[in-house]
């Protein structure tokens, strides 16, 4: 019988931990990612300026490249700019929209990324997607998997508290993503990649089920691995299904409807998974999720992030538009007004006010 197996795209390098940022030269040059050190840092011009101070001794051969903003053209002036240089890597050091820059970029110009984020909002640190601001909104790209993912615990428990909430709820949020893609398959017939799907569950799962809080070591270290590992899932799949159902289409639902409004990500991706959770009768659970979310400092109720029931309603009715072609809960439904209304009512009585 011929072994059958398949390659799984994933990072070459992925190092948690407290004091990892002082050895990044280090573990670039014993993985062979660049012996000569030669990388183009792509940060920020706020908060990266104190890291890169930090930085800059131990990383002699780099170049620094200060990004903008989290724009399409931000990234493409990216690219352009690194051109000139002979790099073996790049390197995203920063929040969300300065390493999806990095990796747009990098992928233009054919170098592998080393992603090194300083906070933990999202899964998109290591996704191969680039989520980025162009004229017609917001648009997401494909790109490379990161080759190595940096995480210094201490850098993340420097960062805004509302960002590691923001990672919690998009974390929490792949429990629901799953439940949709398995609704998908009973009802249509779609493929499930049971790899994915397990990798993106039980990241979601150790999250939800931890006792910790965000002051704890221990528990920014699972969360930043259910992050990781969600990105992955999303790689092994080949697209955001593992981790991106109702609670992501409510997501974007606010944020094509309210622009100027919206809340962080995870934030919205967790209210959006604790109310899907109820809306597939899986009361208990989203109960439990929504007291975890809480407990978090998370929002559960749209009021909470400065939204009424009405602009909640019309979120949830407008959000399968966002996503053309995945089914979930919101699509099998397919509630109009009155019917989201009366549901979203029994789901505040069942969650507490």
């Amino acid at each position: 019988m011929p072994v059958l197996t398949r390659l799984i795209p994933s990072p070459l390098v992925v190092d948690i931990r407290p004091g990892a940022l002082e050895s990044l030269g280090g573990v670039l040059a014993d993985e062979r990612i660049s012996n000569s050190g030669r990388l183009a840092v792509a940060v920020s011009g706020g908060s990266g300026t104190g890291l890169r101070e930090r930085l800059a001794p131990s990383l002699p051969g780099a170049t620094w490249y200060e990004v903008g903003g989290g724009t399409l053209d931000d990234a493409v002036r990216l690219a352009g700019a690194m051109k000139a240089g002979r790099y073996d890597a790049v390197v995203g050091l920063g929040g969300g929209k300065i390493i999806d820059c990095a990796k747009f970029a990098a992928a233009r110009v054919g170098l592998p990324l080393v992603a090194v984020p300083t906070n933990l909002a999202h899964d998109g640190l290591c996704s191969p997607v680039a989520t980025l601001d162009n004229d017609a909104g917001r648009g997401s790209y494909g790109v490379p998997n990161p080759i190595a993912i940096v995480i210094d615990l201490d850098i993340i428990r420097d960062a805004p508290v509302r960002y590691v909430r923001a990672g919690i709820g998009d974390a929490v949020s792949n429990v629901s993503a799953v439940a949709d893609w398995e609704l998908a398959c009973r009802v249509k017939g779609e493929r499930i990649d049971g790899l994915a799907a397990a990798m993106a569950r039980q990241a979601g799962e150790s999250v939800l089920r931890h006792p910790g809080g965000i002051g704890d070591s221990d528990f920014l270290q699972v969360l930043a691995e259910a992050l990781v590992l969600s990105g992955i899932a999303m790689s092994v799949s080949g697209d955001s299904r593992p981790s991106s159902g109702a609670c992501h289409e409510i997501n974007h639902a606010f944020d094509l409807l309210f622009p100027k409004r919206a809340a962080a990500h995870g934030e919205q991706c967790g209210l959006g998974a604790a109310f899907a959770m109820y809306l597939r009768g899986a009361h208990e659970e989203s109960v439990h999720m929504a007291g975890v979310l809480r407990r978090h400092g998370l929002p559960v109720l749209p009021q909470e992030i400065g939204f009424t029931t009405e602009e909640f309603v019309r979120a949830v009715e407008f959000a399968p538009e966002t996503r053309p072609g995945r089914y979930t809960i919101l699509e099998h439904l397919d509630l109009k007004t009155e019917q989201i209304k009366d549901v979203y009512a029994d789901y505040v009585k069942a969650i507490g006010s």
